[in-house]
């Protein structure tokens, strides 16, 4: 089975600053690609529309949200 969307959103979030325990905060995490579904089913390949600078100085996180779910089965 074969789809033309995606099967994974690619989100990233900057560190902002530090909390009074001295962990590091992180701002609002802001869509920057997805991930897609291989036509041989095996695994998905990445596509990012934005490349945050941030993210190539390991100043922030990356999360992987399926899109699917938010959806009730």
């Amino acid at each position: 089975m074969t789809t033309n969307k995606p099967t994974h959103r690619v989100s990233f979030a900057r560190f902002t600053g530090v909390d009074e325990q001295g962990e590091q905060k992180l701002g609002s995490a802001r869509e920057i690609g997805a991930i897609w579904p291989r036509g041989n089913g095996k695994g998905g390949i990445l596509r990012l529309d934005h490349v945050p600078v941030e993210l190539t100085r390991h100043e922030g996180v990356l999360f992987i949200t399926d899109v699917n779910a938010g959806e009730a089965s």
